[in-house]
Order: C-alpha cells, then sequence, then structure tokens
C-alpha cells in the first residue's frame, strides 16, 4: 500500500511539474501579436500613381491602365490595383 501511495504522488508530482513547463514553454515561445494602429494604410509596392476615377474623385492605383470591353462593346481604360482595395476603377476620359 505504502509503495503503492508513493508511486502515485511521484507521478502526479512529474505530471504537475510537466504540465507547469509545458505551459511555461508555450506562453513564453509564442511572439506578441503584431500590433498596428487602428486605421493603417498598409504598405504596397512603390510606383504608384494618380488617376482620375470616372466617379469624379482622384484614386490612387500600383497596376497599369488597361482598356476592357463594356457590355454594350464599348471600350472603357481602367486602373487595376488601387489603394482603396478595388482590383478595377474606371476612369474618366
Amino acid at each position: 500500500m505504502k509503495a503503492l501511495t508513493l508511486a502515485l504522488m511521484s507521478c502526479m508530482t512529474i505530471l504537475t511539474l510537466f504540465s507547469l513547463t509545458s505551459f511555461g514553454m508555450s506562453v513564453v515561445n509564442t511572439p506578441p501579436p503584431a500590433r498596428r494602429p487602428a486605421g493603417a494604410v498598409e504598405k504596397h509596392a512603390s510606383g504608384g500613381r494618380w488617376y482620375f476615377a470616372a466617379t469624379g474623385h482622384a484614386i490612387y492605383c500600383y497596376g497599369p491602365v488597361m482598356t476592357v470591353p463594356q457590355a454594350n462593346g464599348d471600350l472603357q481604360r481602367v486602373a487595376t490595383f488601387c489603394r482603396d482595395g478595388s482590383a478595377v476603377v474606371p476612369l474618366k476620359d
């Protein structure tokens, strides 16, 4: 009976030490989350340019200007990969 109690206590001690060690290791090894101010604009590739959108607003885009066909057959100039997250923005001619 004494041997069983001693073995049980040793096992519990080892498990407790292991759980404390693994808990401490997980807290120490995890990097803190990246902190950014609210509303921060993500960095994009340099070399963008300002364009005049068809809506009447100025917009800053990084991609090339392309000509795409419209549903009625006309061609529309568009700027691509803009700062506001739009993939394609129609331009004012």
